[in-house]
Parts: C-alpha cells; structure tokens; sequence
C-alpha cells in the first residue's frame, strides 16, 4: 500500500463484497413468496454427474406461490423431482409429465421468526465483514504512518475508513430490515 486513497478503495471494495454476499443470502431466505432462487443450491443428478438444477431446466414463477420447472429434456424429470424431494427445502413438487409444478405454502408464525433471525445472523456476518476489512484499513494506515506518513493525514485517513466502515453498517442495516418487513408480511 503505497498511500490512504488506496487504502480507502481497497477497504471499500472489501465492504462491497460484504453487502454483495449479504443480498445474495438473504435472496435465498424464503419469505412467503415463490422465488426461482430458492431452488438454485438444488444438485440433480444428470447422466451420472452432479449438476445445478439451473444447467436441466428453466425455473420460473407462475405467480407468488407456484415455481414452475421446465426440464429441458423430458427425461429429466424425475430426476428433478427427486433432487428437489431430496434438498430438503420443506417444498412438495408436483410432475405433471410435461413440467415440474411447485406449490409454496404461507409460512407459520414459528418460521417467520426462524426466518427473522436467520436474516439478521446473516446482516451480522456482513457487519463483521466491514468491521475487519475497517481493522484491516486502520492496520495499514497505522504502518504507513510508521513509514513517514504525517499524523494529521493519517487521523483524516482514519476518519474516512470509520465514515466508509458506518455507512456500510447502515447499508446492512437496511437490507436486514426490509427482509425482515418481507418476511412478517402475511
């Protein structure tokens, strides 16, 4: 690291993994709603190897409780119907020899507080992302002070890195509570 300004761009880049990875998880926390998401960690097994469920089929929405999969071979779907019983997601699919039919049930009160609390051990997760990528940016900036970095640059570069590091907390903040509006909405 030669000065702050690469710093501040490498730690801000750090922070936008963090809330990209955060969207990406809480995509795949179920909220009521049929989502094609909720089947993209499905492995089915295709001519002897295993492969996402995305490479057999398309997998789309009819409406905000049915996911329909359509194999791109016939054959397919048992296989995919099996790999769906078989991901243990809580989902029943229903073949009707043409397409892969499956109904999302409304979810109990129980299982939208799991849910809730799944969402916001994930916004932790991506606080403590931010958080060590800001220890990570003040460890440098500390060094390159060492190296003949003047103080007052170095307490600005600090200043900017608590500002980036609170900025992303919020960020994080807001994802995890529109999840958990999404998820309480009956």
């Amino acid at each position: 690291m030669s000065d702050i300004k690469s710093v501040l761009e490498n730690t801000k880049s750090f922070m936008e993994k963090a809330i990209s990875h955060l969207e990406l998880e809480l995509q795949k926390v179920r909220a009521g709603k049929a989502n094609p998401v909720m089947l993209e960690n499905v492995m089915v097994d295709y001519y002897g190897s295993k492969v996402p469920i995305s490479n057999t089929a398309s997998v789309t929405t009819q409406d905000a409780r049915t996911l329909v999969v359509q194999p791109w071979e016939k054959t397919m779907l048992t296989p995919i119907e099996k790999a769906i019983q078989m991901a243990n997601l809580g989902l029943n699919p229903q073949n009707d020899g043409v397409l892969i039919r499956i109904m999302i049930p409304p979810l109990t009160e129980e299982r939208r507080r799991d849910l809730s609390k799944m969402a916001k051990s994930l916004g932790e997760d991506a606080k403590v992302g931010i958080r060590t990528a800001r220890k990570e940016a003040m460890e440098q900036i500390k060094k390159l002070q060492k190296d003949g970095l003047p103080e007052d640059e170095a307490k600005s570069g600090e200043t900017q890195v608590q500002t980036l590091t609170d900025n992303y907390v919020g960020k994080v903040d807001k994802h995890i509570e529109q999840k958990e509006k999404e998820i309480m909405t009956v």
